[in-house]
């Protein structure tokens, strides 16, 4: 398998598995990914996912060349959309995605880790866009993503020029929350994703898809959007059961209705 897929409790790990590759995308790693987030997005025990890199040396270092790039340029001139949808395109998935960047992340490596809504960096790691290098822009979302997240000048540096920077380069300009040595980088994923499984499962959707959507609305279309998800969340049991959890001083059982 190029994706392996473990459910431990709540939490979801995606496992890029092809260390002899850098765990580069080939065709089969993407169709694989698709089928393992659909079956996370559907399955209503799992609340967190992990995405990560098998080995030491790599998260995914993009698509591989020999596999993936003939494939793309016979099919999207004709078929944008003959790529399996992924949360880097074409999947809606609230649940949120913790990335654990454990070495290269490069080209669609970190569009993958963009798509992600938390990321954890190896002191290892190097992040890059070097799809310019090939004649190419990232087309996992990376042109777009980018400049959301970072400031636009730094986007601009990544795509244009198509050179990696290191993980404290990334955490300086926001785009990783936390540098860790390479043995905590999949423990600090757990942490995290644990504590978000202590949290409301649907309020944590709902913040996620609020912050997501409102980013490409006016402020006053935001603040409707937020309004109408916490009017729905209001309606759900994990709010009662939130709300009296904290008035009777215990730990709340969310169950996600």
């Amino acid at each position: 398998m190029a994706i392996d897929y473990q459910k431990e409790g709540r939490i979801a790990i995606f496992t890029i598995n092809r260390p002899e590759a850098l765990n580069a995308m080939n065709v089969q790693a993407a169709r694989e990914l698709h089928q393992a987030m659909v079956d996370f997005r559907d399955d209503p025990e799992l609340w967190v996912g992990i995405i990560t890199g098998a080995g030491e040396r790599a998260f995914c270092v993009g698509a591989d060349i020999k596999d993936m790039l003939p494939f793309l340029k016979e099919h999207l001139q004709n078929r944008p959309w003959a790529m399996p949808d992924t949360p880097m395109r074409g999947l809606e998935l609230w649940k949120p995605l913790i990335a654990a960047i454990n070495g290269l992340a490069l080209g669609g490596g970190l569009e993958i880790a963009l798509a992600c809504d938390l990321r954890i960096a190896s002191e290892k790691a190097r992040l890059g866009t070097p799809e310019v290098m090939l004649g190419l822009i990232p087309g996992w979302g990376g042109t777009q993503r980018l400049p959301r997240m970072i400031p636009q000048c730094k986007a601009a540096e990544l795509l244009l020029m198509g050179k990696p920077i290191d993980a404290q380069e990334a955490y300086r300009i926001g785009l990783v929350n936390i540098v860790v040595p390479p043995e905590a980088v999949m423990p600090t994923a757990r942490e995290w994703a644990e504590t978000i499984c202590q949290a409301g499962p649907l309020a944590v959707r709902a913040a996620k898809e609020a912050m997501l959507r409102g980013s490409g609305l006016t402020l006053e279309e935001g603040l409707r959007l937020e309004n109408a998800l916490e009017a729905y969340l209001m309606g759900t049991e994990d709010f009662a059961e939130g709300t009296s959890a904290f008035i009777e001083k215990r730990k709340p059982n969310f169950k996600g209705k």
